[in-house]
């Protein structure tokens, strides 16, 4: 079934075209990459899809429904959870409270704790649930955001360069956190790392200059001479 559809999606700033007639499907349960250069267009895309950024033009169905004009908070009850590019923890509270603060969107009473320690133990955090997240290394605060989606128990969790600011033991964890969460829900993944592209996603599309480039398996994109060109740097 296809969870996720985009058709003809644009968005132009100030005559820039940063994104141009996107047709896009993620069928429920893949793990999906989208990379390109940078200046593709990626980020745009994805908050396009999630309903932080509102499209020129074109269209988003989320689960068979028309979600355009829904803001981000009523696609986030529809089951989409956001981590972003840039960390959005909050600071001053402990690694757990900020768990916290995600889970009570769908939680309450004692199920809120125990949704925040499994998700803050599934990547790694759970020794770090009193710290104030102000105080941790930035890769640890990009995998607390994650538990900040996880808690949330979506039907489509978007990560945007989840493994940015990884040490590389942590990127081996990232890649089998990903592989288990793909049993229980769909993965739209924005990564540069392309070790973590080969070996997590199903299929990659290729954002160049706003526009799908290509799409494929992991194997057909690392084979085909046009991503080579734009992307990769060869060829």
């Amino acid at each position: 079934m296809t969870l996720l559809s985009t058709r003809g999606l644009s968005k132009h700033f100030d005559g820039l075209k940063a994104v141009t007639g996107v047709d896009f499907d993620l069928e429920e349960g893949e793990v999906r990459a989208l990379i390109g250069p940078n200046g593709a267009g990626k980020t745009t895309l994805v908050g396009m899809i999630c309903g932080r950024i509102p499209p020129s033009s074109g269209t988003v169905q989320f689960d068979n429904a028309d979600i355009t004009a829904l803001p981000a908070h009523k696609r986030i009850l529809r089951g989409m959870a956001y981590t972003f590019q840039i960390t959005s923890v909050f600071a001053r509270l402990p690694a757990a409270e900020n768990v916290a603060l995600a889970a009570r969107r769908r939680l309450q009473g004692d199920a809120v704790d125990e949704a925040v320690d499994d998700a803050l133990d599934r990547v790694g955090l759970l020794d770090r649930r009193d710290e104030e997240a102000g105080n941790l290394s930035y890769g640890h605060q990009r995998l607390l955001e994650i538990a900040m989606g996880l808690v949330q128990r979506p039907r489509l969790l978007i990560l945007d360069e989840p493994t940015q600011g990884l040490a590389d033991s942590e990127i081996d964890a990232f890649k089998a956190l990903i592989r288990e969460l793909s049993a229980e829900a769909t993965i739209l993944l924005i990564e540069h790392n392309m070790s973590v592209v080969m070996e997590t996603a199903d299929r990659v599309t290729v954002l160049n200059f706003g526009e799908v480039l290509a799409e494929g398996t992991p194997q057909q994109i690392h084979e085909n001479d046009a991503v080579q060109a734009a992307y990769l740097g060869t060829g």
